[in-house]
């Protein structure tokens, strides 16, 4: 086959480098990649015999000749015994293709559902280190030391077994362990085989609209709530719609009043996201008719029920439930010990405990092994008591310290609407505020409030102004410096305007 001639082939261009921290080889692969791929070396082109291009080049034989062979085990070059080697025709006839220019993405690009993930994402949190950070409980008295050596011992003693995918419902002991604390803790009756193990309450709450929903089913969800809930439910496709959330938790009669259809209510009753009330005993009793009435099912959220000040603890709502079977409760050790464990549960009716196991391993919502076995570990030894026993006073000292904070300050911008569970309070703002542009000026200044305006699922035209202080993350002497900066950032908003 005749070719081409031309009085400077392209490989008198190869120039290696002594500096390029790719081999000889790899360099001269990469020169033909591209020569081809550009269609500088179109299809049909014959090479050099390697030892003559090794002689042009200044290199060895074998380099030359390793990089032909793998230019031709990846299919840009061809050898025809006894012919030579060529450029690969259908690779070359490519060429073009390869090489043009395509058009710039559109910004609408990505699905519906993702382009709908909007606004403030609690998830992805101020610096931890920062005075007032919502949503992390106290790092600083995480038992590291304590956690190292039941994992070291695990990892020790292991078997090539404990080092699969393991039960599809999760480490068998930690369910054991899970049942057991839920019973004394918070009053929910349930065996091991109701549990299934999750990374984290938003994945659960994933899985288990996916198991109970079809897609464009209508959701309850809090409003304001907790915007990783809705997250989640929109990335399963169902309608989310908000319900009023007022003193007495979320309200039924607007429930019914704007989605008396709905398949499913996503709810926080012993210490709501963001607003920090507790569902009434009478809400709580109307939420479970809705659900008979209804034929739909509640998911509750009881992310930090544990920690509650000047008030005794109210029981879960999946306890009032019963042998009904309305109520798939969530729990998760994350918000306890820290959010970087993601390991949360669900606890579900035997009716349903197939389909919930079956949506969580065909999403891939697994937890591994190692972290469930420390934890069941870490559960079923009592540690788990013992630290939100110790916890539990050194939340209480900062919540204490923070209240303080902001009664020092004596600034009437701050209005504290009462609190008695979580680890977090909410202060109004005066009117004229803007709590988007307030927590802005705070983050500049390493301050890590939220804005609660942000939980408000759209469409919303009236969210209220507020700012959620974290306290759990946050040592009592950082508490008035943080304060008095806010005071300051509040003033200064209100007098430019």
């Amino acid at each position: 086959m005749k070719t081409r001639a031309t009085a400077y082939p392209i490989w008198t261009g190869f120039l290696p480098s002594q500096d390029d921290p790719l081999s000889l080889r790899e360099q001269l692969v990469r020169f033909f990649r591209r020569g081809i791929a550009d269609g500088t070396l179109q299809a049909g082109i014959r090479l050099p015999a390697s030892r003559v291009l090794a002689l042009e080049l200044g290199m060895s034989r074998m380099t030359v000749t390793d990089a032909y062979e793998q230019l031709i085990a990846e299919g840009f070059l061809q050898a025809r015994q006894g012919a030579g080697t060529y450029v690969a025709a259908r690779i070359g006839n490519k060429a073009q293709s390869l090489c043009t220019p395509v058009a710039p993405r559109q910004a609408t690009m990505g699905s519906a559902r993702a382009r709908l993930l909007v606004g403030p994402d609690s998830m992805s949190v101020a610096h931890a280190a920062w005075p007032l950070t919502p949503g992390l409980p106290a790092l600083d008295a995480f038992p590291y030391a304590l956690w190292g050596r039941l994992e070291g011992r695990i990892w020790r003693r292991r078997t090539p077994p404990d080092f699969s995918y393991g039960d599809p419902q999760g480490f068998l002991p930690l369910r054991e362990a899970l049942a057991e604390y839920l019973g004394a803790a918070r009053g929910v009756s349930c065996r091991s085989h109701n549990i299934v193990v999750t990374p984290g309450a938003q994945a659960a709450i994933l899985i288990a609209t996916l198991a109970l929903t079809d897609s464009g089913d209508r959701v309850w969800v809090e409003n304001p709530g907790y915007d990783a809930a809705y997250r989640s439910l929109l990335l399963s496709g169902v309608s989310a719609v908000g319900i009023r959330v007022d003193a007495e938790g979320l309200d039924v009669l607007d429930g019914r009043s704007r989605a008396p259809d709905a398949k499913l209510a996503v709810v926080s009753p012993s210490h709501q996201y963001p607003l920090g009330v507790t569902m009434s005993l009478a809400r709580r009793l109307a939420l479970l008719q809705w659900a008979h009435d209804a034929d739909a099912f509640i998911l509750e959220d009881d992310y930090d029920s544990e920690f509650h000040y000047d008030c005794a603890p109210t029981t879960a709502l999946k306890a009032l439930d019963g042998d009904n079977g309305r109520v798939i409760y969530i729990g998760t050790l994350s918000k306890l010990l820290a959010p970087g464990l993601r390991l949360g549960f669900l606890v579900v009716p035997d009716d349903l405990i197939d389909i919930l196991q079956k949506v969580r391993n065909g999403s891939g919502h697994r937890v591994p092994m190692s972290l469930q076995v420390t934890a069941a570990e870490f559960v079923g030894n009592g540690h788990l008591g013992t630290h939100i026993r110790r916890t539990k006073s050194l939340y209480a000292q900062r919540r204490s310290a923070l209240l303080s904070a902001i009664s020092a300050a004596g600034s009437g911008d701050l209005s504290v609407l009462t609190a008695t569970t979580g680890l977090h309070l909410l202060a109004e703002l005066p009117d004229d505020c803007d709590d988007q542009a307030l927590v802005a000026a705070a983050r500049a200044q390493q301050i890590g409030v939220a804005p609660l305006s942000g939980f408000f699922a759209p469409p919303c035209t009236s969210a209220r102004q507020g700012l959620l202080m974290g306290f759990g993350n946050t040592p009592a002497e950082s508490m008035p410096g943080a304060i008095q900066t806010l005071c300051r950032l509040i003033e200064t908003q209100r007098t430019s305007r």
